[in-house]
């Protein structure tokens, strides 16, 4: 039988010039070096002007464009207007700073273009052993549960979600929350992360079902009234389920006491999950591994490589110590993905330990990062952050018009510009011009915060490329633009007088 052809000429994506293409790859590779080696002499953020923001208002391209053409649009539109995180004044969120082997990392897994919802492929044995690696960095067993996801929020839903199939008290897949005998309760410090309300909230137990745990000067975790609130909700005839505790609270830092919700765990039956994101790789950290003690016994955990380990977003990482209990939380299997005992399906899927049955190639940027420098280089540098922070506390204490606001637990610094005889709504908008006019200078980017009711500034240092001197720059243009406002504002008062 003849098969009739059509007279039009099959396309591809691939290009008509390759050779061409390699010289722009090169130009690429050329400017991306520069733009990261020159980040210092670089402002850490500037804002777009006007036919900048109208540029990406432009209608949708119909026919191509030259390749060179749209990377100079990049060139022109993009890259002078980041963030500003891998900066080394960026202490703004809490987020890495990359490195540009990330970056290649990022550039080859695209290139390699597997899908990491598993199969028989080299991809999904390097997501395997990153994710062992990440066990091994945790303290974790190795037969323990894991899977790599986009970042935290994501890694403390996989934990929590196993936590309530876990103590439901039924099979919630087949039943669903509303079969549920008694409502399950879930604790937090009054200042967990707001990615758990969303958690709780998804799960469907409702945002009552997540209660705030008191916190002390400290901003740890009260656990004595923890426990009372553990033993009212029995009483009320609810479930307690599942303690969040926080290793590195997003505001302070504060690290809850981790081997004594532990043992409330323990012996309340309670399924213990640490909330990692900002604190749990300073266990790889020689001089500070043991603010975080106790970590290792959690049931389920949440932590971010794209902070710590400095590898680019996305990047977070969920751990749940049964393997059993995290793949049977998940685990789906249709017709069209069955498992094969030969060939690309001769493997057990990895989407049946989480959410995303289509999943990027994460792995390969922490297994190159890791490969290249070393857990013990990582160690060391977040021993850097640490002492950075402390050193800044240090900068603010001996400043005479500034005031430390929160105890530095690892590497964030609460604090503000407090000249004296000025009331709360004053100081709020004084020190938010400070952080308004830092930004639009580009000097430094920090953020803002409430600290017991009290605004005030919030640096984060999670930043490989940061130095003492920006640290003494920082505390300097504080000192410089508070003095400033704090004259202009008096000068205002004569002259309304």
């Amino acid at each position: 039988m003849d098969i009739q052809r059509p007279d039009s000429t099959e396309e591809t994506l691939d290009p008509c010039d390759w050779e061409g293409l390699q010289g722009l790859a090169h130009q690429v590779i050329d400017d991306a070096i520069a733009h990261v080696r020159e980040v210092r002499d670089r402002p850490v953020w500037k804002d777009m002007p006007a036919q900048v923001r109208e540029a990406f208002s432009a209608p949708l391209p119909i026919q191509p464009h030259p390749l060179s053409v749209v990377y100079q649009d990049l060139q022109e539109l993009l890259m002078p207007y980041p963030m500003g995180n891998i900066h080394p004044r960026f202490w703004m969120w809490y987020m890495g700073s990359g490195s540009f082997s990330g970056a290649l990392a990022e550039f080859i897994a695209a290139i390699d273009g597997s899908n990491l919802g598993g199969g028989n492929n080299a991809a999904a044995l390097m997501d395997r052993q990153v994710v062992d690696w990440l066990k091994q960095m945790m303290g974790f067993p190795q037969n323990a549960g894991g899977t790599l996801v986009s970042g935290g929020s994501m890694a403390n839903i996989i934990g929590l979600t196993a936590a309530r199939n876990a103590k439901a008290g039924i099979d919630v897949r087949a039943e669903g929350v509303a079969a549920m005998p008694q409502q399950l309760r879930f604790y937090g410090s009054d200042q967990v992360h707001s990615c758990h309300q969303k958690a709780v909230e998804l799960l469907g137990l409702g945002n009552k079902a997540l209660r705030r745990v008191p916190t002390g000067p400290d901003y740890r975790m009260d656990v004595s009234v923890l426990k009372e609130m553990i033993a009212e909700d029995r009483e009320a005839g609810h479930r307690p389920a599942c303690v969040i505790a926080t290793a590195g609270t997003v505001n302070t830092g504060a690290i809850d006491d981790l081997p004594a919700i532990r043992a409330i765990c323990k012996a309340e039956g309670l399924w213990f999950h640490v909330d990692g994101c900002i604190g749990a790789l300073a266990a790889i950290a020689p001089e500070n591994r043991h603010l975080v003690r106790g970590l290792e016994a959690a049931d389920s955990m949440a932590l971010d490589p794209h902070k710590w380990l400095h590898v680019p977003f996305e990047a977070g990482c969920a751990l749940v110590r049964d393997a059993t209990t995290h793949r049977n939380t998940f685990a789906v299997h249709p017709e069209y993905l069955e498992e094969k005992p030969r060939g690309i399906a001769a493997t057990e899927y990895l989407h049946d330990y989480n959410l995303q049955t289509s999943r990027a190639f994460r792995a390969l940027k922490i297994w190159l990062t890791l490969k290249e420098h070393g857990a013990e280089k990582f160690g060391r540098l977040i021993d850097q952050n640490i002492a950075q922070a402390r050193y800044l506390s240090g900068l603010i204490e001996r400043a005479p018009d500034l005031k430390l606001m929160a105890p530095t637990a690892i590497n964030i610094v609460c604090f503000r510009y407090s000249p004296g005889g000025m009331q709360e709504a004053e100081l709020r908008e004084l020190n938010t011009e400070i952080m308004l006019r830092m930004q639009e200078t580009g000097v430094a980017a920090v953020s803002d915060t409430y600290v017991a009711g009290h605004h005030c500034l919030r640096v984060a240092i999670c930043n490989h490329r940061t130095r003492r001197e920006d640290l003494d720059l920082l505390i300097e243009e504080v000192s410089r633009i508070g003095s400033i406002l704090k004259n202009c504002d008096r000068s205002d008062a004569v002259r309304e007088r």
